[in-house]
């Protein structure tokens, strides 16, 4: 044995070559963590010791190669100054240089997922050979940084300007076959095949068939292209790359800059441009907010796991209601592998629901993700019917009907008749008390809420509602039968709207008020649009459709009426009233048309100023500052009710469903991530000049005691 420690160990293998096999003891993974780090920096220096080594082979003992860094600990290196994190980042850069400098042949054996430094760590060989079912990528910008290992700089020189800008500035994980296209892995091979065939290469490149200083020169040095060649590989990039990042995700272009700096580089001094650029981007508040959504999605699905444990996974579903919706989670879980039965009342309805989930269908066949076979067999997978028939043998229901209480409670009752007594039985509404359906179940224990956000196949948000009786094994279930249909679930507890929509309705209401007194709702969306908001809430409410949004605002005025209910006509009501329910039936806030491609197009509509008159009061021009307050301070306030009323469990948990829910500004990181990085005072200063405006604009005991204390949401 060369070297043994935690994580690694380096042996000699027949031959005369040495493999260094990555295992990480205690984890299911392997990930660059310190540990890791410092091991491979002794391996290496133990490896480079020797004088007769033919050759090294770098492996894994797990199902991965490397998922990556473990950014928990990595991303503690980001509150230090720009100057530390370069230091940093060029003492771990002696690492992949020594294996790069070798004095013999290098190989890697990727048997399964290398992604970010893992796959810097494959670069950094002169070979790759990788199993038909891995996947490799610089997934980094996702985080609002970019590789910060080498991978800037090797993998262009290794696949090209035009190949590497989109693989670093995509930040997408490639499968093995256009791996291989790329030329950024050498062989493809079946997975159990992988470690034969990388010793195999080893051996042929040890022989001298094949030339592997050559390709060490080829990363080493400059990239191979002229200045008009450079110039035009970059200068088309970076329209098409940042008119995809937009403005308020940096990463991206930062990439490319950093790789179009050091072009004409050889290896070391490139490697100094991409640890400076690193630097600026760790430093940036984007970069905080992704890695602190990176680590709340970790912590919520670890929350859902926990849940998976105690329950058995669900074989057979069924959906009540075929419209829409219920044709949504048909297709949701029949394409995830679980059988649905969907039932409706007539065979007219029963058609709207296998009509959309075969859109849906036609849409992924399109678009190259599944074959005519696969469509057909998960078709199969969904039992329209007209009748209770096979309820008995259903695991989980979805009840999706109406949103009206007398016509669920009704259907609910219904259906405990005709399933077993342990069957689950769930409720997608999206405002109505779990608790209050309840009632009308002999067995409130094995119903809870299930509330999906439309489209289904797109949001990946899952709100599970806990009712009063709701018992443990109805939310595990639940659960379990979410994240197998490839959902983010979330737990909360019962109250009108829930988290999303309790949360959402009070940002509706502050645009209302915002027309009252005489904003122009088209610049109110384009400010909140400019803010980050995917569209601004009178494109939302056209989203939604404005008869759901009538309905919801009065179920929130209902359950809330101190701050949420308001007299007279607001233009929700005034919308409803014209039956302009919007994208339903093209006309809302705005009209819409369809384009040749058959998609719905926004289009202002002259008309609406007028409809709106007594509504919107005198016109004044607001300044950006006032909108984004007037429309954030109700929305962050109700975030921080929501957690101090036990409706959802964390400050994780609120953020991330504020962002899978109703599309937060990722690169904001959430409601209570906002609030903690404006500082508490700072936000009790800008909503002290608003709080005329009523409850909604006036912040919890709470929030003033910690802003007097200094505390955060989140702590360090």
């Amino acid at each position: 044995m060369i070297y043994q420690g935690k994580a690694i160990t380096a042996r000699q293998i027949d031959g005369g070559f040495v493999e260094v096999v990555f295992d990480l003891q205690g984890d299911s993974v392997n990930k660059f963590n310190q540990l890791t780090l410092n091991e491979l920096r002794e391996a290496v220096d133990a490896i480079r010791a020797l004088t007769d080594v033919k050759g090294v082979m770098f492996s894994s003992a797990k199902d991965c190669f490397i998922v990556g860094a473990d950014i928990t600990e990595f991303s503690q290196m980001f509150d230090q100054s720009e100057e530390s994190i370069v230091e940093h980042l060029l003492s771990l850069h002696e690492i992949f240089n020594a294996i790069e400098d070798l004095p013999c042949p290098t190989v890697t054996a990727i048997n399964g997922i290398a992604l970010g430094g893992g796959f810097e760590l494959c670069l950094s060989t002169d070979f790759r050979v990788m199993g038909d079912k891995a996947k490799v990528g610089l997934p980094e910008v996702k985080l609002g940084i970019y590789p910060g290992w080498g991978g800037t700089v090797r993998l262009p020189r290794l696949i090209g300007v035009d190949n590497a800008n989109e693989w670093i500035c995509g930040g997408a994980e490639k499968r093995a076959a256009e791996a291989l296209k790329d030329g950024a892995v050498d062989a493809v091979v079946a997975t159990e095949a992988v470690r034969d065939a990388a010793l195999d290469l080893l051996t042929k490149a040890a022989d001298g068939v094949f030339d592997y200083q050559a390709r060490r020169t080829e990363k080493t040095t400059a990239i191979k292209l002229n200045q008009i060649e450079q110039m035009m590989a970059f200068e088309s990039a970076k329209g098409f790359i940042g008119a995809k990042a937009g403005p308020h995700y940096p990463a991206p272009m930062a990439a490319l800059s950093s790789i179009q700096k050091s072009a004409n580089m050889t290896r070391d001094k490139a490697i100094q441009v991409e640890a400076k650029g690193f630097a600026k981007l760790a430093t940036n508040s984007v970069t905080k907010a992704l890695v602190g959504l990176f680590l709340k999605d970790q912590y919520v699905k670890k929350v859902s796991k926990a849940f998976e444990k105690d329950t058995t996974p669900v074989k057979l579903a069924a959906v009540l209601g075929a419209g829409i919706m219920g044709g949504g989670v048909a297709y949701q879980s029949a394409s995830k592998g679980v059988p649905i039965l969907m039932k409706d009342i007539n065979d007219k309805a029963l058609q709207l629901g296998l009509d959309e989930a075969t859109k849906l269908l036609n849409g992924q066949v399109k678009r190259g993700r599944m074959d005519a076979q696969k469509m057909a067999k998960v078709l199969t997978q969904i039992t329209p019917t007209l009748s209770y028939g096979d309820f008995g043998r259903v695991d989980l229901v979805v009840e999706a009907v109406v949103e009206n209480a007398k016509i669920k409670a009704s259907v609910l009752a219904e259906v405990e008749q005709q399933v077993s007594d342990d069957t689950i039985i769930t409720s997608n509404t999206s405002t109505i008390s779990i608790t209050a359906l309840a009632k009308s179940l002999q067995r409130p224990e094995n119903f809870c809420g299930m509330h999906f956000f439309n489209p289904v196949h797109r949001m990946p948000l899952v709100e599970v509602i806990r009712g009063e009786q709701s018992s443990e094994a109805a939310i595990a279930r639940t659960v379990a039968y979410a994240k197998s249909m490839g959902k983010t679930p979330i737990v909360v507890n019962d109250c009108p709207g829930f988290l999303v929509n309790r949360v959402l309705f009070p940002y509706f209401a502050g645009f209302s008020l915002l027309l009252r007194d005489g904003a122009d709702f088209t610049r109110v969306d384009k400010v909140m649009e400019k803010f980050g908001w995917p569209m601004g809430p009178a494109y939302l409410l056209d989203v939604v459709g404005i008869d759901t949004g009538h309905h919801a605002d009065a179920v929130m005025a209902e359950g809330f009426p101190d701050r949420m209910g308001h007299d007279g006509e607001n233009a929700i009501d005034r919308m409803y009233q014209l039956e302009r329910y919007g994208q339903k039936n093209d006309k809302g806030f705005y009209r819409y048309e369809l384009d040749r491609r058959g998609k719905q197009v926004k289009l202002i509509d002259e008309s609406v100023p007028a409809l709106l008159e007594g509504i919107v009061g005198t016109a004044r021009d607001f300044s950006d500052e006032e909108i984004i307050a007037r429309m954030m301070i109700p929305l962050c306030i109700e975030t921080v009710r929501c957690l101090e009323d036990g409706i959802v469990a964390t400050p994780a948990e609120a953020d991330m469903g504020l962002i899978y829910g109703i599309g937060f500004p990722p690169f904001r990181g959430g409601a209570l991530h906002y609030l903690d990085q404006m500082g508490l005072q700072a936000f009790l200063e800008m909503a002290a000049p608003f709080a005329d405006l009523g409850p909604l604009y006036q912040p919890t005991a709470r929030m003033q005691q910690m802003a007097a204390n200094g505390e955060t949401y989140f702590g360090e």
